[in-house]
This record gives C-alpha cells, structure tokens and sequence, in this order.
C-alpha cells in the first residue's frame, strides 16, 4: 500500500532514495523497483531485518533492474548517518506525528537533500485522526504512538522554517479512515466480525486492485483520505538551517 505518488516525487532510474521509517519497506520497495539507488532507514531492528530480506530477495530472484542498488540501516532520523546534500528524494511516510522534536527531523532532512531535491512527507490528516483521537485513548497514547495531530497549513510552516519550499499536496487512502474509526469504536486491540470482514475487504482492494474500490477512493480521497501528502523542494543554493555536519556515508 503505497501513500506517496512515485510520478510526482519523479523517481527514476538512477536515482538516490531515502526512505525514513521504512517499516517493512513498502516503499522502498517500489523506489527500487523503478531503479533507484535506495537507503532505507528506521529504528526497529525487527522492521531492519524485514526490509533488508525481501530486497534481498528480489535481488536474488534476478529482478532487480539494472543499476538499482539498496542498503538497509538502523537509523535515528534526528541524527541521520549521511553527509549533507548526499540524496535527491527523501520519503518521510507517516514518521513525523511519532517524533517529538519533529523541527530536528525536518532539519536533519533538508540537510541530507541536495539542492534541488524533494522529500515527500505523509502524516494522518487532521480530521480522521481527530475522530480517531476521540473514540480511543489506545490508538495513540502508547510507546511509539501519535504524539500530535497536524494541520495541513502547520505542516507546510515547519517544512518551510526547515529551509523547504513546500509544493503540491494530496490525500490518500479514504477506504482506510472508516476502518480505523470502527476499530477505535469497539476497541484497538479486539476484532470482532466486522473489524475482521472490514479488513479483509482492505486486503482484496490491495492484492486484486478492482475498479470499483480504485474509483470509489479516488472520489473519496478529497473528502476523507486518512493521509496527508506533502511534497515540498529544496531550494538550488539553499543550504539547511543550523550548522552544516559530515556524518559516515551509509
């Protein structure tokens, strides 16, 4: 399930990635399936070991394109383990509403792009989150979980006091906002009949595609898409605000 439009964030053979939180690597998964060179990042050792498996995998099934290339690497986004200016595209998925010091981070992300570069960030958007907030203190107040809720407009501030100039945005994933709100109405971690056919629902739109359900989340995605899609330049010439740091290529 991919949140941000590859097409927009012009990721292409050749390319160098950086994917922050990389989970089990759905997107750096797609970034190398279109060729780029990708870093994927994140904290977890488990989510580490996941991502560098499956990439292996491809690798190893021969479906790598030619010239991709991949490295899988515990991280901390407020200290990240690259030079300045090192990366053309950065992918900050659904990360930032974990962080506290979400100003570091976004620093620490300009600093890694190059002049000219874009990072793609996605957070909840405001208004599903919110209900979710309401109907369960479990969905977020747990370690690791949500610490805040962003509107658009603040997003958009805070990559610019970064030294970004944010762009074009979107939303995503509508069918997955009504999901979560029935989960937070009957409790996070029980699965009744309708929290499990809901989510075998979710599982068919994501294995089979079918155009009912694709046309049916475009419509939607407006109106209740539970992501925030954000992405936003760094301008030629601009460097990062703060001092300038030489961190050990990954």
């Amino acid at each position: 399930m991919l949140t941000v439009d590859y097409d927009r964030l012009d990721v292409r053979p050749g390319t160098t990635v950086l994917d922050l939180g990389c989970g089990e690597g759905r997107h750096a998964f797609e970034a190398h399936r279109r060729g780029a060179r990708v870093v994927a990042l994140d904290r977890g050792a488990a989510e580490v070991a996941t991502t560098k498996r499956w990439l292996g995998a491809i690798a190893a099934a021969g479906e790598s394109p030619a010239g991709a290339r991949y490295e899988v690497v515990r991280g901390d986004l407020l200290a990240l383990p690259l030079p300045d200016a090192s990366v053309d595209r950065v992918i900050a998925a659904e990360v930032l509403e974990h962080v506290p010091d979400d100003a570091t981070a976004l620093a620490e992300i300009a600093r890694v792009l190059r002049p000219g570069g874009t990072v793609a960030v996605t957070v909840p958007r405001y208004g599903p989150e919110r209900v979710c907030w309401a109907l369960s203190d479990a969905y977020h107040a747990n370690e690791g979980g949500h610490v805040r809720i962003y509107r658009g407009h603040v997003l958009r501030a805070r990559l610019a006091a970064a030294g970004l100039v944010p762009g074009a945005q979107h939303h995503a994933h509508a069918l997955h906002a009504p999901f979560w709100w029935l989960r937070c109405a009957v409790g996070v971690d029980r699965e009744p009949a309708a929290v499990r056919a809901y989510h075998r629902l979710l599982v068919w739109d994501l294995t089979r595609r079918p155009w009912p359900t694709r046309v049916a989340e475009r419509l939607l995605d407006p109106v209740l898409g539970k992501s925030l899609v954000v992405y936003a330049q760094k301008a030629a010439g601009t460097p990062a605000p703060g001092r300038e740091r030489e961190r050990t290529a990954v």
